[in-house]
């Protein structure tokens, strides 16, 4: 009779790679939230909570055009990495075409925003903070965490992630002593991160032997163009959860800016929990799809599940927890910023509720369902926005924040359904059922 420990499938679940994968994330996103937490303080307390969401505003701004940076190869190039994983030539080429590109697209968003900046007058209040942190669009443009995600090998990400976060807090502490250094925020983030990401290139190529082929603008161009559909659903995505800020810069006053861009700050942290299970789970979801279809559907329903019981727990921690959250990092009771955070608690749910579509349209590379359901929700959060936050200020934003993500899940499921019947029908009754596919 065998004495095998009962612990041992655990050890099996602690050695799978989406599990790892999930680790590893977690580690990099942690070590993010854990800097977050430290610098909000710390910098309003220097620069104070006006001051502050001009910085917030500025990081905004360079956000969006970090969508044309990224151009959508952080849904599309996990996957081209992992079906392709034992081929060191087409790793090398296709590492090195995302690259190129990207550099392309960071110093074409540097040349608008400093004509829309020096030329028309755009961003006036905050020119110069937006001018230093677009050092962000460089560090977009070499980060390669989508090719150890592909690889599902991102303990070195997240090693160098805690090292230059780590060193942007030193320097923040160090370098920043009152209002007028803000403008060195932003860039201290850039900067740290962009050498880290160099860092890992030079790994990438001297330990992993991929090569760094010249730029070859006819392959940049059909990469862009192959990416395009990716990149559009990308950018009305980013519009649709990250626009909200700058309508509304609109129409409240800085003070009501800065308590708002506390909450947001966090609740964007908060909302990373079902970005980062999906990005974890997509290489072995992708695997599976391709070699061992029967098991995806249970494989994915698992993973929804997962996603809205995380979900709920952060509802209840943020309802318990919201006035020592925010009594904490903003020094101060700020009985608005509580408030929008308590509402915006709410967003790691409703949105992890589209988790498994993404996968199934990511891993059946269904870029019109993507494309047309993600600006159908963009047109949506736009007008409900604009409509809410004009009558109702921060309160107005965050209930129409919440409203955006329903609709992107209601949407998406639509439109899946009549391309991908089948397959959707399939992920249902694995979810609601609870049957194993394997």
């Amino acid at each position: 009779m065998s004495d095998k420990p009962s612990q041992l499938p655990y050890i099996h679940l602690l050695r799978h790679k989406s599990f790892l994968n999930l680790l590893f994330l977690f580690l990099i996103q942690s070590s993010n939230i854990l800097v977050s937490i430290v610098a909000m303080p710390v910098l309003i307390r220097v620069v104070g909570v006006e001051e502050f969401g001009r910085i917030n505003l500025a990081f905004s701004v360079v956000l969006l055009f970090n969508v044309l940076v990224g151009f959508g190869y952080n849904l599309s190039a996990p996957k081209s990495i992992a079906l392709n994983q034992g081929n060191i030539q087409a790793l090398s080429e296709k590492v090195s075409e995302i690259l190129w590109s990207k550099l392309f697209l960071a110093f074409t968003s540097l040349i608008i925003i400093g004509i829309l900046g020096f030329v028309f007058g755009f961003f006036e209040d905050f020119l110069l903070v937006l001018w230093w942190s677009t050092v962000l669009l460089f560090s977009e443009a070499t980060t390669s965490v989508w090719f150890f995600q592909g690889k599902e090998r991102l303990q070195w990400v997240s090693v160098i992630n805690v090292i230059t976060k780590l060193a942007y807090l030193l320097l923040l502490v160090w370098c920043i002593k009152n209002a007028s250094d803000s403008y060195l925020s932003n860039f201290f983030l850039g900067l740290t991160a962009l050498l880290g990401n160099v860092g890992l290139l030079f790994f990438v190529h001297f330990r992993m032997n991929i090569r760094l082929i010249g730029p070859k603008f006819s392959r940049v161009f059909q990469s862009l163009k192959e990416n395009v559909l990716l990149f559009l659903s990308s950018l009305a995505s980013h519009i649709a959860i990250n626009g909200g800020l700058i309508i509304l810069s609109f129409f409240a006053s800085a003070a009501v800016l800065g308590p708002y861009s506390i909450a947001e700050r966090i609740a964007m942290v908060l909302r990373m929990a079902p970005v980062l299970i999906s990005q974890a789970v997509f290489p072995r979801a992708s695997i599976l799809y391709y070699q061992e279809k029967r098991k995806f559907f249970s494989f994915l329903a698992k993973v929804e599940l997962a996603t809205l019981t995380i979900g709920l727990l952060i509802i209840v921690f943020i309802q318990i927890s919201a006035p020592y959250i925010i009594a904490l990092i903003a020094g101060e009771n700020l009985e608005n910023a509580v408030l929008f955070l308590k509402i915006l608690s709410f967003i790691p749910l409703v949105s992890g509720l589209n988790l498994g579509n993404m996968l199934i349209i990511l891993v059946t590379d269904q870029k019109k369902v993507l494309f047309n359901s993600t600006w159908v929700f963009s047109i949506y959060m736009l007008a409900a926005s604009l409509v809410l936050t004009q009558a109702y200020g921060g309160l107005g934003l965050a209930i129409a924040l919440i409203s955006t993500e329903i609709i992107i899940f209601i949407i998406t499921t639509i439109l899946l359904n009549r391309k991908k019947p089948s397959t959707v029908s399939q992920f249902y009754r694995a979810l609601f059922s609870g049957h194993s596919y394997s």
